[in-house]
């Protein structure tokens, strides 16, 4: 569709940002059947939303003569869920209006409310804000929207999801009767569809949501993995793809926190977003993904909405999605404006079936893959490399010497090779990964060099956090063995048995007493052998009548941070913890 149709003002801008033409949604709601009319509007993110919602108000904002009055009390209101969003949005409106010289006020939560206010004071044209702060200002008399003629709810669906129902009811209750309000929402709801019939009159719907759900220019990808190897396979996710910018999604905040530093202590270059961070670092944080500094978000699903990352080609669910929406809307993160992304849920394999069930129920196509072997790894960095050396490059004459200098000590091929082995040495190392495809097969026997062992039991358990990856650290601390001279450990409610040969028990048992004084690290979990297997013991307690060893013993606290797992591997039931 050419511009024609449109405001010179505003055509003279889509040409300069570099639109050769519309999008469907954009098209669909400057149509002459859709001027003046209240509507709602369903189509997905990454759809051109924004601009077709700055094309939609353009009527009511530019006059006769294709300009804007001097700005007073708003024109126009945005209203967003979360801050990232309505940043986003008026970044957008300010190219698309700026031959308009369109003043845009922005308010949302975490910003200064104080500058927000003498903004509005000065007058604006249009207002971008989340629903809190926007209640906020309208109580407090520094917005007014009695000269408003369109009202615009972007993604109403996560708003209401958010419990902003109040929020909003109460800000379009401030509105003159006789504006104009469109609803845009990529999921239609009941308590969508009872907003609309409230403050909207003969609406017109306009629908871009194909009946295939999810977005055509995304793949879908879901591999299954062993729990234990989640955070290895996004190590391997990651580098095999290597893509300009990818998010990772977790589900609480410790994950995120988790996460985040295991891939930067690998070298990635990471941010993180997620509830606990003020307004001021997710900036930084979305700044460095624009300027290239860092090239992985690891982020909760709250602190990602709204985010536009031009970059963004890959989405990596972590932790599975609640829902089919939640994952709708996580992999909604890439493909956008005709752009293509490849969106990974990683499967714990006992949680496969689940993860089946919700994608034929969603109609969402999926092919399932193997997660990246270190072997494919390597195969995608020779050709990237490969691709890399051959490109043209310009040089200068310092770069013509230094060669002629190595040329002169070394041959040409050994140079070749020594330049290959620089940049592979920039690149985090591959993981090993368990194979996933099934539960691990059971061991026939005590593995080589366990046949002979004593069991000694810890009084920490499940009820206490307890996890092997770092109940084995502790107990290698304690007893002065390593990994390999640990054999099996079992984990109960409130105690944690494990094994070692009984060649090196009596040294083990004296370094654990060595160990055990007051203000030694892990000093104050309670080691001592027992006799015979778990199993044997759980009988006799159970064939005597007996209480467990310890189950009159207090929860002890939960182990520091540092020292608790990464706990990938699905949805929980329930609200999370330290959510967004």
């Amino acid at each position: 569709m050419s511009f024609e149709t449109l405001p010179p003002l505003l055509a003279q801008a889509l040409t300069t940002k570099g639109y050769e033409s519309l999008t469907e949604v954009q098209s669909a709601v400057i149509q002459p059947e859709a001027a003046g009319r209240d509507m709602i509007v369903s189509a997905q993110t990454g759809s051109g939303k924004t601009v077709a919602f700055g094309l939609a108000m353009a009527p009511e904002l530019l006059g006769d003569d294709g300009r804007l009055p001097p700005p007073a009390w708003p024109l126009a209101l945005v209203i967003a869920p979360t801050r990232e969003l309505a940043l986003q949005v008026s970044r957008e409106l300010e190219w698309l209006y700026a031959g308009a010289r369109a003043r845009i006020a922005t308010c949302v939560g975490g910003m200064d409310a104080a500058k927000e206010r003498r903004a509005l004071a000065h007058g604006a044209h249009i207002v971008v804000g989340t629903p809190g702060r926007l209640r906020d200002h309208l109580e407090r008399g520094a917005l007014d929207l009695s000269a408003l003629k369109t009202a615009v709810l972007d993604e109403a669906d996560e708003m209401l999801d958010m419990g902003f129902r109040e929020d909003l009811e109460g800000i379009l209750d401030s509105t003159p009767e006789g504006r104009r309000t469109l609803l845009f929402s990529a999921t239609m709801p009941k308590p969508i569809v009872a907003l609309a019939r409230r403050y909207q009159t003969n609406a017109l719907q306009v629908t871009t949501v194909s009946a295939e759900r999810g977005h055509g220019d995304i793949s879908y990808q879901a591999m299954t993995v062993a729990p234990a190897d989640i955070e290895n396979a996004v190590v391997n996710l990651l580098r095999y793809h290597e893509a300009e910018t990818a998010i990772l999604f977790c589900a609480t905040r410790d994950n995120v926190r988790h996460l985040h530093a295991s891939l930067t202590e690998r070298g990635f270059a990471a941010v993180a977003l997620s509830g606990e961070h003020s307004q001021n670092e997710r900036n930084h944080a979305l700044q460095a993904l624009r300027d290239r500094r860092a090239r992985v978000c690891v982020a909760t699903d709250v602190a990602a909405r709204g985010i536009d990352l031009p970059t963004l080609t890959l989405v990596v669910h972590v932790e599975l999605p609640r829902d089919a929406e939640t994952m709708q809307h996580r992999s909604g993160r890439t493909g956008r404006a005709g752009k293509k992304g490849t969106a990974v849920l990683i499967v714990p394999y006992p949680r496969r079936r689940r993860v089946e069930s919700m994608l034929r129920g969603a109609k969402i196509p999926v092919e399932w893959v193997s997660a990246p072997s270190r072997e494919a790894i390597l195969e995608q960095d020779n050709a990237r490399l490969r691709a890399s050396l051959m490109e043209q490059a310009e040089l200068d004459e310092a770069d013509w010497a230094l060669g002629a200098e190595l040329l002169a000590e070394k041959s040409a091929k050994e140079i070749a090779a020594m330049l290959v082995k620089s940049a592979r040495a920039a690149l985090p190392a591959p993981e090993e990964l368990l194979d996933a495809s099934e539960a691990p097969p059971r061991r026939d026997g005590p593995r080589p060099g366990f046949e002979d062992t004593q069991w000694f039991r810890m009084d920490i358990g499940r009820r206490q956090n307890a996890d092997p990856r770092w109940i084995l650290p502790l107990i290698c601390r304690r007893g002065h063995v390593t990994r390999g001279e640990i054999g099996a450990i079992r984990i109960a409610a409130n105690e944690t048995m494990f094994e070692i040969p009984s060649a090196l028990a009596s040294r083990f048992f004296a370094a654990v007493k060595r160990t055990g004084q007051a203000g030694d690290e892990g000093a104050d979990v309670a080691i001592e052998a027992i006799e015979g297997a778990p199993r044997e013991q759980a009988r006799e307690h159970k064939r005597q009548g007996a209480r467990p060893a310890n189950g009159d013993r207090p929860n002890r606290p939960r182990p520091p941070h540092s020292a608790r797992p990464f706990k990938g591997g699905g949805a929980r039931k329930g609200p999370p913890r330290g959510r967004g």
